[in-house]
């Protein structure tokens, strides 16, 4: 430590970038300083905190990148802790991004769709919105309450092919795949989509209302009960807040808590002075300031958005807020002010974040108490060495003797990590065998580690498998045998298809009925290898069925058996599909070989196809 006071009482008192690192040359800390003698040498001298201390504790040198100001050293750090997500800086959720909703007007049934970015493709985009799960739900719920269709039909190509589905029985579509119902229906539905994804609720909502009122007029009761039913649900989207466009937002109110053990950043996003979304990030407690939390919570959030009101409310005035404000008007592009109210309507709402982000922090303080509970419990029943804090799961899924497959899901503080999850095709078996399958699974993932697969680096604490003492038994043979050691646990079920117990291999009990958290805990951890098992095994059959299916049909390969894949979405749309159809998708010939295998008695077949040669694959 002292060796590291000294270098640092050697910088030179200028703006710049410096970068913890530990013994092992890692990046653990970025942080930006407009005098950087200052600011390195405060670290290895005084009292800290305890998070601080822990953190000086790792240093093992550092390195310094001297800056032409103190806006080049914030671009410097924001770009440092993007490229090395450092331990100790605070990192916002690593995703795919903000997502948009986008639409194409210029189709001619134009659809809606979620993706991570706008493209320059012509289309419409709108957002980003805070979660993707929520997106999928604010345009799922959208189509409902406009009763636009939500299958994978395409029209007008489809229109008259089949009998519309459950959808339109249900009130939920307009049924288009039924010959006579107007385009003019589906623009109109669009154009309300739109109108509510631009914020322009009130506007649907009057349009809607005089059109009932005239079909009432009119005495045509039956579409002016079927626009009063839009219209409720409309009014339901509404009270729900679920569509919402983060575009369009003129004011964002920031919350920051910072907790014992987990800290929470709020954003609330209003428009015309009425609230309509919220973003909630989580993270551990920093070592940061709360005005240096913020200022870096700033700087990632609105990078990563890409979208910026022009008014933004602080609970806390970060020392570089001038700074963050050019930041954030330079690449939005217009004039963005940073304010912090002290008084009126204004802190009130900042003070409203504030009250979210701290509920959101105690409610996540108080899961992770519980897990860590659980785990805790677990270690001491199943007399493991430590708390499980990383455990994987094994389940088997086959129908007779195809397409076997195995899955192995994991969970790192009680928590799914499903970048981890793995699945395999079981290679070694022609016929049902669980105990022969869950032996090969394991002892891939096992040889896996042991050649240095980064994806199977981790080794868990405990190994569970979906089964009994005999299956446990297989796994933990399979692992030793590869010269791994690792306690390994069977799930067993009831007859209530519930998991009542963990088995060991040698058939060793131990219940789990008397503690709830566990009890679902583990029960979760089982539904979870199990559906992620059998998700995996409907593909394949899928893909199989595909196969068998369409490989009988002379000049059909892989190729082209995609290419109506990609084309019909499924095996019953290409059987359903017109001779005209098929020669859209595949050379002529190939489209009557195909129309002939599912229609053999039909007399279009035999028309003349282009004038190739009978057999002919171009």
């Amino acid at each position: 430590m002292d060796a590291l006071r000294e270098k640092s009482l050697g910088l030179p008192a200028l703006p710049g970038v410096y970068v913890m690192l530990d013994s092992g040359r890692d990046v653990i800390y970025v942080g930006k300083a407009k005098n950087l003698k200052s600011r390195v040498s405060s670290y290895f001298h005084g009292d800290h905190d305890l998070k601080t201390s822990a953190m000086i504790s790792k240093i093992a040198d550092f390195d310094v990148i001297i800056s032409g100001s103190e806006f080049e050293a914030l671009l410097l750090e924001n770009s440092l802790i993007k490229h090395h997500s450092p331990k100790y800086n605070i990192l916002l959720r690593d995703d795919k991004g903000y997502p948009f909703i986008r639409v194409d007007t210029r189709e001619e049934y134009p659809t809606f769709s979620v993706t991570s970015k706008p493209a320059k493709d012509g289309a419409r985009y709108f957002g980003p919105f805070g979660y993707r799960h929520r997106t999928f739900e604010a345009v799922s719920a959208m189509q409902k309450a406009l009763r636009l269709p939500t299958c994978s039909r395409k029209f007008p190509r489809d229109v008259g092919k089949e009998r519309p589905c459950l959808n339109h029985h249900m009130g939920a579509c307009a049924a288009y795949c039924l010959p006579g119902t107007p385009r003019s229906l589906h623009t109109e539905a669009i154009e309300s989509a739109i109108a509510l994804l631009d914020g322009k609720t009130a506007d649907v909502k009057a349009r809607l209302e005089a059109d009932m009122s005239k079909a009432a007029d009119d005495l045509r009761f039956e579409l002016a009960a079927e626009l009063r039913d839009r219209l409720r649900a409309i009014q339901q989207l509404e009270s729900k807040q679920l569509v919402v466009s983060g575009a369009s937002a003129d004011a964002d109110y920031i919350g920051y808590h910072a907790g014992p053990a987990k800290s929470c950043f709020t954003v609330l996003h209003y428009i015309g002075g009425t609230l309509l979304d919220k973003d909630a990030e989580l993270f551990d407690t920093p070592i940061e300031k709360p005005g240096d939390a913020v200022s870096e919570l700033l700087r990632q959030y609105y990078t990563k958005r890409g979208v910026v009101p022009p008014d933004v409310y602080l609970p806390v005035w970060p020392q570089d807020a001038e700074l963050i404000e050019q930041l954030l008007t330079e690449s939005s592009g217009r004039r963005i002010r940073l304010r912090h109210p002290r008084r009126g309507e204004k802190r009130r709402l900042v003070e409203t974040a504030n009250v979210n982000a701290r509920e959101e922090a105690q409610l996540a303080a108080t899961r992770e108490e519980k897990t860590l509970k659980t785990l805790q419990w677990l270690q001491k029943s199943l007399g493991l060495r430590s708390s499980p804090e990383r455990i994987e799961a094994f389940d088997i899924s086959n129908t007779g003797s195809s397409d076997i497959v195995a899955s192995m899901t994991v969970f790192r503080r009680g928590k799914p990590l499903r970048r981890d999850y793995r699945r395999f095709k079981i290679k070694t078996l022609d016929a049902q065998d669980d105990y022969h399958s869950m032996t090969e699974a394991v002892s891939r993932r096992a040889g896996r580690f042991i050649a240095g697969d980064a994806g199977f680096s981790d080794l868990p604490d405990v190994m569970f498998v979906d089964g009994g003492a005999s299956h446990a038994r297989a796994a933990r043979d399979a692992l030793a045998n590869a010269g791994v050691a690792l306690p390994v646990f069977g799930m067993v079920k009831d007859d209530r298809h519930r998991t009542r117990a963990l088995v060991s291999p040698d058939g060793g009990e131990i219940g789990i009925f008397s503690n709830p958290a566990a009890f679902a805990f583990v029960g979760a951890i089982q539904e979870e290898t199990h559906r992620f098992a059998v998700e995996y095994h409907r593909s394949l059959r899928s893909k199989s069925v595909t196969r068998s299916v369409l490989d009988g049909i002379s000049g059909i390969g892989d190729k082209r058996r995609k290419t109506l894949m990609r084309a019909f979405g499924s095996v019953k749309a290409i059987r359903a599909a017109s001779l005209d159809a098929l020669r859209g998708v595949v050379p002529a010939n190939a489209a009557v070989s195909v129309y002939e295998f599912f229609h053999p008695d039909a007399d279009e077949s035999r028309e003349d196809v282009g004038g190739e040669a009978p057999g002919t694959i171009p």
